[in-house]
Protein backbone atom coordinates (compact mmCIF):
# COMPACT_ATOMS: atom_id res chain seq x y z
CA UNK A 1 0.00 0.00 0.00
CA UNK A 2 2.69 2.54 1.37
CA UNK A 3 1.82 6.02 -0.61
CA UNK A 4 0.54 4.15 -3.49
CA UNK A 5 -2.86 5.08 -1.96
CA UNK A 6 -4.17 8.83 -2.28
CA UNK A 7 -7.44 10.45 -0.51
CA UNK A 8 -9.73 8.21 -2.68
CA UNK A 9 -8.04 5.05 -1.52
CA UNK A 10 -7.33 3.90 -5.36
CA UNK A 11 -4.04 2.44 -6.54
CA UNK A 12 -1.07 3.80 -7.78
CA UNK A 13 1.23 0.93 -8.71
CA UNK A 14 4.04 3.38 -10.17
CA UNK A 15 4.62 5.61 -6.98
CA UNK A 16 8.50 6.21 -7.01
CA UNK A 17 8.38 6.47 -2.79
CA UNK A 18 6.77 2.97 -2.02
CA UNK A 19 10.21 0.68 -1.99
CA UNK A 20 8.01 -2.43 -3.20
CA UNK A 21 11.25 -5.22 -2.49
CA UNK A 22 12.11 -4.40 0.37
CA UNK A 23 8.46 -4.33 1.40
CA UNK A 24 7.59 -7.44 -0.10
CA UNK A 25 10.59 -9.00 1.66
CA UNK A 26 9.28 -8.01 4.57
CA UNK A 27 6.22 -9.30 3.71
CA UNK A 28 7.86 -12.62 3.38
CA UNK A 29 9.42 -12.45 6.29
CA UNK A 30 6.24 -12.24 7.89
CA UNK A 31 4.47 -15.00 6.52
CA UNK A 32 7.21 -17.05 6.70
CA UNK A 33 7.19 -16.77 10.81
CA UNK A 34 3.45 -18.12 10.53
CA UNK A 35 4.28 -20.87 7.93
CA UNK A 36 7.64 -22.20 9.89
CA UNK A 37 5.43 -22.17 13.08
CA UNK A 38 2.99 -24.17 11.21
CA UNK A 39 5.64 -26.91 10.14
CA UNK A 40 7.49 -26.62 13.35
CA UNK A 41 4.45 -27.31 15.53
CA UNK A 42 2.93 -30.02 13.44
CA UNK A 43 6.53 -32.06 13.72
CA UNK A 44 7.14 -31.18 17.62
CA UNK A 45 3.39 -32.03 18.71
CA UNK A 46 4.67 -36.03 19.71
CA UNK A 47 7.69 -34.85 21.36
CA UNK A 48 5.14 -32.27 23.18
CA UNK A 49 2.61 -34.53 24.10
CA UNK A 50 4.80 -37.40 25.08
CA UNK A 51 6.74 -34.90 27.60
CA UNK A 52 2.89 -32.90 28.69
CA UNK A 53 0.83 -35.77 28.28
CA UNK A 54 -2.68 -35.65 27.26
CA UNK A 55 -3.32 -37.08 24.09
CA UNK A 56 -6.91 -36.44 24.26
CA UNK A 57 -6.25 -32.76 24.07
CA UNK A 58 -4.03 -33.40 21.41
CA UNK A 59 -6.14 -31.30 18.61
CA UNK A 60 -6.78 -28.10 21.31
CA UNK A 61 -3.43 -26.93 20.91
CA UNK A 62 -4.36 -26.91 17.15
CA UNK A 63 -7.87 -25.75 17.73
CA UNK A 64 -7.39 -22.84 20.06
CA UNK A 65 -4.60 -21.61 17.97
CA UNK A 66 -6.76 -21.72 15.03
CA UNK A 67 -10.17 -20.33 16.75
CA UNK A 68 -8.42 -17.05 17.73
CA UNK A 69 -6.48 -16.91 14.15
CA UNK A 70 -10.11 -17.73 12.36
CA UNK A 71 -12.12 -15.09 15.00
CA UNK A 72 -9.77 -11.77 14.29
CA UNK A 73 -8.46 -12.60 11.16
CA UNK A 74 -11.78 -10.73 9.55
CA UNK A 75 -11.18 -8.10 12.31
CA UNK A 76 -7.96 -7.06 11.59
CA UNK A 77 -8.53 -7.15 7.85
CA UNK A 78 -11.42 -4.55 8.49
CA UNK A 79 -9.11 -2.72 10.71
CA UNK A 80 -6.40 -2.99 8.43
CA UNK A 81 -9.09 -0.97 5.92
CA UNK A 82 -9.47 1.93 8.10
CA UNK A 83 -6.14 2.18 9.61
CA UNK A 84 -3.69 1.29 7.48
CA UNK A 85 -1.77 -2.33 7.16
CA UNK A 86 1.45 -1.16 8.85
CA UNK A 87 0.34 -0.43 11.97
CA UNK A 88 -2.43 -3.29 12.32
CA UNK A 89 -0.07 -5.96 11.42
CA UNK A 90 2.45 -4.68 13.86
CA UNK A 91 0.26 -5.43 16.69
CA UNK A 92 -0.35 -8.60 15.50
CA UNK A 93 2.86 -9.65 15.37
CA UNK A 94 3.16 -8.42 18.66
CA UNK A 95 0.83 -10.48 20.15
CA UNK A 96 1.52 -13.33 18.23
CA UNK A 97 5.47 -13.47 19.79
CA UNK A 98 4.32 -12.91 23.13
CA UNK A 99 2.07 -16.00 22.85
CA UNK A 100 4.98 -17.42 21.42
CA UNK A 101 7.29 -16.77 24.05
CA UNK A 102 4.87 -18.38 26.83
CA UNK A 103 4.27 -21.27 24.83
CA UNK A 104 7.90 -22.39 25.32
CA UNK A 105 7.34 -22.01 29.05
CA UNK A 106 4.53 -23.88 29.11
CA UNK A 107 4.68 -26.48 31.74
CA UNK A 108 1.08 -28.95 31.32
CA UNK A 109 -0.73 -29.15 28.69
CA UNK A 110 -3.55 -26.72 29.73
CA UNK A 111 -1.42 -24.03 29.50
CA UNK A 112 0.42 -24.37 26.40
CA UNK A 113 -3.42 -24.52 25.24
CA UNK A 114 -4.13 -21.44 26.77
CA UNK A 115 -1.10 -19.29 25.55
CA UNK A 116 -2.11 -21.17 22.29
CA UNK A 117 -5.23 -18.79 22.01
CA UNK A 118 -2.95 -15.75 22.75
CA UNK A 119 -0.82 -16.97 19.77
CA UNK A 120 -3.65 -17.34 17.65
CA UNK A 121 -4.73 -13.82 18.74
CA UNK A 122 -1.88 -12.46 16.90
CA UNK A 123 -1.42 -14.99 13.94
CA UNK A 124 -4.80 -13.42 12.47
CA UNK A 125 -3.25 -10.45 11.61
CA UNK A 126 -0.34 -12.02 9.76
CA UNK A 127 -1.94 -13.85 6.66
CA UNK A 128 -4.27 -11.75 5.44
CA UNK A 129 -2.62 -8.26 5.99
CA UNK A 130 0.53 -9.65 3.92
CA UNK A 131 -1.43 -10.66 1.61
CA UNK A 132 -3.27 -7.24 0.93
CA UNK A 133 -0.26 -5.69 1.05
CA UNK A 134 1.20 -7.39 -2.24
CA UNK A 135 -2.64 -7.10 -3.46
CA UNK A 136 -2.17 -3.29 -2.54
CA UNK A 137 1.19 -2.14 -4.32
CA UNK A 138 1.02 -4.57 -7.17
CA UNK A 139 -1.13 -4.92 -10.44
CA UNK A 140 -3.58 -7.81 -11.18
CA UNK A 141 -1.04 -8.87 -13.67
CA UNK A 142 2.03 -9.06 -10.92
CA UNK A 143 -0.08 -10.64 -8.60
CA UNK A 144 -0.33 -13.97 -9.65
CA UNK A 145 3.57 -13.86 -10.33
CA UNK A 146 3.98 -12.40 -6.52
CA UNK A 147 1.34 -15.33 -5.14
CA UNK A 148 4.23 -17.61 -6.56
CA UNK A 149 6.92 -15.88 -4.28
CA UNK A 150 4.73 -15.73 -1.30
CA UNK A 151 3.93 -19.50 -1.75
CA UNK A 152 7.92 -19.87 -1.95
CA UNK A 153 8.02 -19.40 1.57
CA UNK A 154 5.68 -22.39 2.27
CA UNK A 155 8.25 -24.28 0.54
CA UNK A 156 11.30 -22.69 2.55
CA UNK A 157 10.23 -23.10 5.93
CA UNK A 158 8.98 -27.08 4.71
CA UNK A 159 12.52 -27.50 3.98
CA UNK A 160 14.04 -25.67 7.33
CA UNK A 161 11.10 -26.04 9.64
CA UNK A 162 9.98 -29.61 10.11
CA UNK A 163 14.14 -30.36 9.96
CA UNK A 164 15.10 -27.86 12.48
CA UNK A 165 12.13 -28.86 14.41
CA UNK A 166 13.03 -32.42 14.56
CA UNK A 167 16.61 -31.00 15.36
CA UNK A 168 15.63 -29.08 18.41
CA UNK A 169 13.47 -31.89 19.76
CA UNK A 170 15.67 -34.40 19.69
CA UNK A 171 18.99 -32.56 20.78
CA UNK A 172 17.36 -29.49 22.86
CA UNK A 173 14.04 -28.76 23.64
CA UNK A 174 10.37 -28.90 21.81
CA UNK A 175 10.41 -24.84 23.52
CA UNK A 176 12.46 -23.81 20.96
CA UNK A 177 9.93 -24.50 18.28
CA UNK A 178 8.11 -21.75 19.62
CA UNK A 179 11.23 -19.42 20.64
CA UNK A 180 12.81 -20.01 17.31
CA UNK A 181 9.36 -17.21 16.05
CA UNK A 182 11.01 -14.22 18.43
CA UNK A 183 13.82 -12.71 16.24
CA UNK A 184 11.44 -13.14 12.77
CA UNK A 185 9.40 -11.58 14.14
CA UNK A 186 11.42 -8.38 15.36
CA UNK A 187 13.22 -8.35 11.66
CA UNK A 188 9.76 -8.27 10.02
CA UNK A 189 8.28 -5.28 12.20
CA UNK A 190 11.59 -3.94 11.50
CA UNK A 191 11.01 -3.85 7.15
CA UNK A 192 7.73 -2.44 7.90
CA UNK A 193 8.29 0.24 9.53
CA UNK A 194 11.35 1.50 7.53
CA UNK A 195 10.09 0.79 3.88
CA UNK A 196 6.06 0.85 4.35
CA UNK A 197 4.80 4.66 4.29
CA UNK A 198 1.41 5.05 4.47
CA UNK A 199 -1.27 7.95 3.99
CA UNK A 200 -4.54 6.81 5.25
CA UNK A 201 -7.54 8.94 4.69
CA UNK A 202 -8.43 10.68 8.60
CA UNK A 203 -11.93 9.58 9.46
CA UNK A 204 -13.95 8.18 12.40
CA UNK A 205 -13.92 4.38 12.42
CA UNK A 206 -17.26 2.41 12.91
CA UNK A 207 -15.36 -1.37 14.28
CA UNK A 208 -18.34 -4.08 14.50
CA UNK A 209 -17.59 -5.33 18.14
CA UNK A 210 -21.28 -6.90 18.35
CA UNK A 211 -20.66 -9.01 15.12
CA UNK A 212 -17.03 -10.11 16.78
CA UNK A 213 -18.43 -11.51 19.36
CA UNK A 214 -21.19 -12.91 18.38
CA UNK A 215 -19.38 -14.89 15.60
CA UNK A 216 -16.49 -15.73 18.57
CA UNK A 217 -19.94 -17.51 20.73
CA UNK A 218 -20.60 -19.35 17.50
CA UNK A 219 -17.49 -20.90 16.49
CA UNK A 220 -16.38 -21.74 19.86
CA UNK A 221 -19.99 -23.56 20.95
CA UNK A 222 -19.87 -25.57 17.41
CA UNK A 223 -16.02 -26.31 18.22
CA UNK A 224 -16.23 -27.90 21.55
CA UNK A 225 -19.37 -29.73 20.26
CA UNK A 226 -17.47 -31.25 17.72
CA UNK A 227 -13.95 -31.82 20.09
CA UNK A 228 -16.01 -32.77 22.89
CA UNK A 229 -19.31 -34.75 21.41
CA UNK A 230 -19.41 -38.98 20.89
CA UNK A 231 -16.17 -38.49 23.77
CA UNK A 232 -16.73 -37.14 26.78
CA UNK A 233 -20.61 -36.04 25.83
CA UNK A 234 -23.05 -38.42 24.30
CA UNK A 235 -24.14 -36.49 21.35
CA UNK A 236 -27.91 -36.33 23.00
CA UNK A 237 -26.24 -34.98 26.21
CA UNK A 238 -28.05 -32.02 27.67
CA UNK A 239 -24.59 -30.21 27.09
CA UNK A 240 -24.26 -31.04 23.08
CA UNK A 241 -27.69 -30.04 22.64
CA UNK A 242 -27.37 -26.52 24.27
CA UNK A 243 -24.25 -25.57 22.87
CA UNK A 244 -25.30 -26.28 19.43
CA UNK A 245 -28.64 -24.41 20.12
CA UNK A 246 -25.84 -21.27 21.35
CA UNK A 247 -24.08 -21.63 18.24
CA UNK A 248 -26.99 -21.32 15.66
CA UNK A 249 -28.76 -18.69 17.91
CA UNK A 250 -25.21 -16.46 17.90
CA UNK A 251 -24.92 -17.25 13.87
CA UNK A 252 -27.95 -15.70 13.70
CA UNK A 253 -27.64 -12.63 15.19
CA UNK A 254 -24.32 -12.15 13.44
CA UNK A 255 -26.03 -12.49 10.04
CA UNK A 256 -28.50 -9.54 11.41
CA UNK A 257 -26.01 -7.80 12.64
CA UNK A 258 -23.19 -7.84 10.19
CA UNK A 259 -26.61 -6.40 7.67
CA UNK A 260 -27.59 -3.75 10.03
CA UNK A 261 -23.67 -2.49 10.65
CA UNK A 262 -22.43 0.61 9.08
CA UNK A 263 -18.99 -1.10 8.85
CA UNK A 264 -19.42 -5.16 8.74
CA UNK A 265 -16.68 -7.15 9.61
CA UNK A 266 -17.97 -9.19 6.93
CA UNK A 267 -19.83 -7.17 4.41
CA UNK A 268 -22.36 -10.22 2.53
CA UNK A 269 -22.29 -7.81 -0.72
CA UNK A 270 -19.38 -9.18 -1.73
CA UNK A 271 -20.36 -12.82 -1.01
CA UNK A 272 -23.08 -11.42 -4.60
CA UNK A 273 -19.79 -12.40 -6.84
CA UNK A 274 -20.14 -15.52 -7.89
CA UNK A 275 -16.83 -16.20 -7.81
CA UNK A 276 -16.09 -14.83 -4.16
CA UNK A 277 -18.66 -17.36 -2.65
CA UNK A 278 -17.12 -20.08 -4.54
CA UNK A 279 -13.48 -18.91 -3.67
CA UNK A 280 -14.57 -18.56 0.12
CA UNK A 281 -16.62 -21.96 0.25
CA UNK A 282 -14.07 -23.75 -1.39
CA UNK A 283 -11.36 -22.75 0.82
CA UNK A 284 -13.57 -24.01 4.09
CA UNK A 285 -13.32 -27.47 2.89
CA UNK A 286 -9.52 -27.37 1.92
CA UNK A 287 -9.10 -25.90 5.11
CA UNK A 288 -10.31 -28.35 6.61
CA UNK A 289 -8.19 -30.81 4.61
CA UNK A 290 -5.36 -29.12 5.43
CA UNK A 291 -5.41 -29.54 9.31
CA UNK A 292 -6.33 -33.27 8.92
CA UNK A 293 -3.23 -33.64 7.36
CA UNK A 294 -0.52 -31.37 8.99
CA UNK A 295 -2.10 -32.72 12.40
CA UNK A 296 -2.06 -35.84 12.28
CA UNK A 297 -0.13 -36.99 10.02
CA UNK A 298 2.97 -36.60 12.07
CA UNK A 299 1.71 -39.42 14.89
CA UNK A 300 0.77 -42.00 12.23
CA UNK A 301 4.51 -41.81 10.81
CA UNK A 302 6.10 -41.76 14.80
CA UNK A 303 3.45 -43.70 16.41
CA UNK A 304 2.34 -46.59 13.85
CA UNK A 305 5.45 -46.69 11.32
CA UNK A 306 7.80 -45.95 14.71
CA UNK A 307 10.13 -43.37 12.81
CA UNK A 308 11.81 -40.00 13.93
CA UNK A 309 10.49 -36.54 14.37
CA UNK A 310 12.60 -35.63 11.58
CA UNK A 311 11.39 -38.54 9.20
CA UNK A 312 7.69 -37.25 10.10
CA UNK A 313 8.21 -34.38 9.56
CA UNK A 314 9.55 -34.99 6.21
CA UNK A 315 6.40 -36.36 4.97
CA UNK A 316 4.91 -32.82 6.09
CA UNK A 317 8.17 -30.74 3.88
CA UNK A 318 6.95 -32.71 0.81
CA UNK A 319 3.12 -31.19 0.93
CA UNK A 320 4.77 -28.06 1.69
CA UNK A 321 7.38 -27.84 -1.19
CA UNK A 322 4.33 -29.17 -3.25
CA UNK A 323 2.45 -25.72 -2.87
CA UNK A 324 4.88 -23.48 -3.50
CA UNK A 325 5.44 -25.37 -7.13
CA UNK A 326 2.47 -25.33 -7.48
CA UNK A 327 1.51 -21.69 -6.49
CA UNK A 328 4.23 -20.58 -9.33
CA UNK A 329 2.56 -22.79 -12.03
CA UNK A 330 -0.63 -21.21 -11.15
CA UNK A 331 0.60 -17.40 -11.62
CA UNK A 332 1.25 -18.77 -15.35
CA UNK A 333 -1.88 -20.49 -15.71
CA UNK A 334 -3.89 -18.49 -14.01
CA UNK A 335 -3.36 -15.57 -17.19
CA UNK A 336 -3.11 -18.44 -20.14
CA UNK A 337 -6.30 -20.56 -19.22
CA UNK A 338 -7.92 -18.52 -16.60
CA UNK A 339 -9.14 -18.91 -12.90
CA UNK A 340 -11.66 -21.94 -13.17
CA UNK A 341 -9.72 -24.46 -15.18
CA UNK A 342 -6.33 -23.99 -12.93
CA UNK A 343 -8.69 -24.72 -9.74
CA UNK A 344 -9.86 -27.56 -11.65
CA UNK A 345 -6.17 -29.06 -11.55
CA UNK A 346 -6.03 -28.32 -8.54
CA UNK A 347 -9.06 -30.31 -7.25
CA UNK A 348 -7.54 -33.20 -9.51
CA UNK A 349 -4.61 -33.38 -7.22
CA UNK A 350 -6.31 -32.73 -4.02
CA UNK A 351 -8.30 -35.68 -4.59
CA UNK A 352 -5.26 -37.86 -5.49
CA UNK A 353 -3.47 -36.78 -2.67
CA UNK A 354 -6.35 -37.59 -0.44
CA UNK A 355 -6.73 -41.48 -1.73
CA UNK A 356 -3.40 -42.23 -0.77
CA UNK A 357 -3.52 -41.07 2.26
CA UNK A 358 -6.81 -43.40 2.59
CA UNK A 359 -4.75 -46.24 1.61
CA UNK A 360 -2.07 -45.41 3.79
CA UNK A 361 -0.95 -48.58 5.95
CA UNK A 362 1.92 -49.26 8.40
CA UNK A 363 4.46 -51.16 5.78
CA UNK A 364 3.82 -48.87 3.20
CA UNK A 365 6.81 -46.11 4.86
CA UNK A 366 6.75 -43.04 4.99
CA UNK A 367 7.48 -42.12 1.14
CA UNK A 368 3.83 -43.13 0.52
CA UNK A 369 2.81 -40.79 3.00
CA UNK A 370 4.98 -37.77 1.64
CA UNK A 371 4.08 -38.74 -1.75
CA UNK A 372 0.43 -37.94 -0.92
CA UNK A 373 1.45 -35.10 1.15
CA UNK A 374 3.17 -33.23 -1.73
CA UNK A 375 0.31 -34.13 -4.17
CA UNK A 376 -2.11 -32.36 -1.72
CA UNK A 377 0.24 -29.65 -1.61
CA UNK A 378 0.04 -29.76 -5.39
CA UNK A 379 -3.91 -29.01 -5.04
CA UNK A 380 -3.68 -26.32 -2.51
CA UNK A 381 -1.35 -24.11 -4.64
CA UNK A 382 -3.12 -24.33 -7.39
CA UNK A 383 -6.44 -23.60 -5.93
CA UNK A 384 -5.62 -21.19 -3.31
CA UNK A 385 -3.72 -19.05 -5.91
CA UNK A 386 -6.44 -18.99 -7.99
CA UNK A 387 -8.67 -18.01 -5.08
CA UNK A 388 -6.87 -15.19 -3.79
CA UNK A 389 -6.00 -13.23 -6.98
CA UNK A 390 -10.06 -14.17 -8.09
CA UNK A 391 -10.88 -12.13 -5.08
CA UNK A 392 -8.66 -9.20 -5.13
CA UNK A 393 -9.27 -8.80 -8.50
CA UNK A 394 -13.47 -8.64 -7.86
CA UNK A 395 -13.76 -5.81 -5.63
CA UNK A 396 -11.83 -2.29 -4.77
CA UNK A 397 -8.96 -0.72 -2.55
CA UNK A 398 -11.44 -0.26 0.17
CA UNK A 399 -13.02 -3.86 0.43
CA UNK A 400 -9.86 -5.66 -0.64
CA UNK A 401 -8.57 -6.10 3.48
CA UNK A 402 -11.66 -7.39 4.03
CA UNK A 403 -12.09 -9.49 0.87
CA UNK A 404 -8.65 -10.89 1.52
CA UNK A 405 -9.36 -11.21 5.12
CA UNK A 406 -12.28 -12.98 4.37
CA UNK A 407 -10.92 -15.70 2.23
CA UNK A 408 -8.50 -16.18 4.89
CA UNK A 409 -11.35 -16.41 7.46
CA UNK A 410 -13.09 -19.30 5.63
CA UNK A 411 -9.78 -21.46 5.26
CA UNK A 412 -8.80 -20.81 8.79
CA UNK A 413 -12.76 -21.67 9.99
CA UNK A 414 -12.36 -24.93 7.76
CA UNK A 415 -9.13 -25.58 9.96
CA UNK A 416 -10.82 -24.70 13.30
CA UNK A 417 -14.00 -27.01 12.31
CA UNK A 418 -11.52 -29.78 10.91
CA UNK A 419 -9.20 -29.79 13.89
CA UNK A 420 -12.25 -30.05 16.11
CA UNK A 421 -14.47 -32.68 13.65
CA UNK A 422 -11.55 -34.63 12.69
CA UNK A 423 -10.12 -34.99 16.27
CA UNK A 424 -13.51 -35.73 17.44
CA UNK A 425 -13.19 -38.67 14.97
CA UNK A 426 -10.19 -39.83 15.86
CA UNK A 427 -10.52 -39.68 19.57
CA UNK A 428 -14.10 -41.38 19.12
CA UNK A 429 -12.91 -44.08 16.93
CA UNK A 430 -10.03 -44.72 18.82
CA UNK A 431 -12.13 -45.51 22.25
CA UNK A 432 -14.51 -47.48 20.02
CA UNK A 433 -11.54 -49.76 19.01
CA UNK A 434 -10.26 -50.57 22.22
CA UNK A 435 -13.73 -51.74 23.74
CA UNK A 436 -13.87 -54.08 20.23
CA UNK A 437 -10.71 -55.52 20.06
CA UNK A 438 -9.08 -54.78 23.68
CA UNK A 439 -10.52 -57.79 25.20
CA UNK A 440 -9.10 -57.83 28.60
CA UNK A 441 -6.27 -55.25 27.81
CA UNK A 442 -9.09 -52.91 27.29
CA UNK A 443 -9.32 -52.02 30.98
CA UNK A 444 -5.73 -50.38 31.23
CA UNK A 445 -6.19 -48.44 27.55
CA UNK A 446 -7.50 -45.23 27.03
CA UNK A 447 -7.88 -42.61 24.67
CA UNK A 448 -4.16 -41.46 26.23
CA UNK A 449 -2.49 -44.28 26.08
CA UNK A 450 -1.41 -43.43 22.47
CA UNK A 451 0.74 -40.86 24.08
CA UNK A 452 3.33 -43.81 25.12
CA UNK A 453 3.77 -44.25 21.20
CA UNK A 454 5.00 -40.83 20.86
CA UNK A 455 7.73 -41.49 23.03
CA UNK A 456 10.74 -43.86 21.84
CA UNK A 457 11.58 -44.70 25.38
CA UNK A 458 8.16 -44.85 26.77
CA UNK A 459 7.04 -46.96 23.45
CA UNK A 460 9.81 -49.98 23.89
CA UNK A 461 8.99 -50.71 27.40
CA UNK A 462 5.48 -51.38 26.21
CA UNK A 463 4.45 -55.03 26.45
CA UNK A 464 4.23 -56.36 22.92
CA UNK A 465 0.15 -56.54 23.22
CA UNK A 466 -0.55 -53.50 24.11
CA UNK A 467 1.56 -52.01 21.65
CA UNK A 468 0.13 -53.53 19.04
CA UNK A 469 -3.13 -52.65 20.16
CA UNK A 470 -2.43 -48.80 20.46
CA UNK A 471 -0.88 -48.73 16.82
CA UNK A 472 -3.67 -51.15 15.42
CA UNK A 473 -6.24 -48.51 16.64
CA UNK A 474 -4.08 -45.30 15.74
CA UNK A 475 -3.73 -46.98 12.41
CA UNK A 476 -7.96 -47.43 12.23
CA UNK A 477 -9.00 -44.48 13.72
CA UNK A 478 -6.88 -42.20 11.28
CA UNK A 479 -8.30 -44.00 8.13
CA UNK A 480 -11.69 -42.90 9.86
CA UNK A 481 -9.95 -39.64 9.22
CA UNK A 482 -8.84 -39.53 5.86
CA UNK A 483 -12.21 -40.95 4.19
CA UNK A 484 -13.28 -37.63 6.01
CA UNK A 485 -10.61 -35.49 4.28
CA UNK A 486 -11.18 -37.46 0.97
CA UNK A 487 -14.42 -36.65 1.43
CA UNK A 488 -13.95 -33.00 1.52
CA UNK A 489 -11.85 -33.62 -1.31
CA UNK A 490 -14.62 -34.65 -3.74
CA UNK A 491 -16.86 -31.58 -2.34
CA UNK A 492 -14.15 -29.05 -3.02
CA UNK A 493 -13.91 -30.41 -6.34
CA UNK A 494 -17.54 -30.18 -7.11
CA UNK A 495 -17.39 -26.67 -6.00
CA UNK A 496 -15.39 -25.78 -8.32
CA UNK A 497 -16.88 -26.26 -11.15
CA UNK A 498 -19.21 -23.76 -10.39
CA UNK A 499 -16.66 -21.35 -10.81
CA UNK A 500 -18.52 -19.04 -14.22
CA UNK A 501 -16.46 -19.68 -17.44
CA UNK A 502 -15.33 -16.57 -18.01
CA UNK A 503 -14.42 -15.44 -14.74
CA UNK A 504 -11.46 -12.85 -15.55
CA UNK A 505 -12.18 -9.94 -13.76
CA UNK A 506 -11.69 -5.92 -14.79
CA UNK A 507 -10.85 -4.60 -11.09
CA UNK A 508 -6.99 -4.28 -10.75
Amino acid sequence: MGEAVNKQGTNSYADPKIKRPFVLASVMLAMFMGAIEATIVSTAMPAIVGDLGGFSKYSWVFSSYLLMNAVTVLIYGKLSDLFGRKPILTIGIIVFLIGSVLCGFAGSMSMLIVFRFIQGFGAGAVMPIATTIVGDIYTKEERARIQGYLSSVWGISAITGPALGGMLVEYVSWRYVFWINIPLGLLAIAGLWFFLHEKIEKKKPEIDYLGAILLTVSISALMIVLVEGGTHWPWSSLEVISLLVVSIIAFVFFIYQEKRAKEPMMPFSIWKERPIFIANIASLTTGIMLIGISSFLPAFVQGVMERSPIVAGFTLTSMSIGWPIASTMAGRLLLKIGFRKTSVFGGIFLTLGSIMLVTLSPNAGPIWAAAGSFLFGIGMGLTSTSFIVSVQSTVSWKQRGVATAAIMFMRNLGNTIGAALLGGILNLRLKEFFQENGGNLARNVTVDSVNSLLNQSERSRLPKQIRELLQDGLTNSLHFVYYAVLLFALISFLLIFFLPKNNENSVS
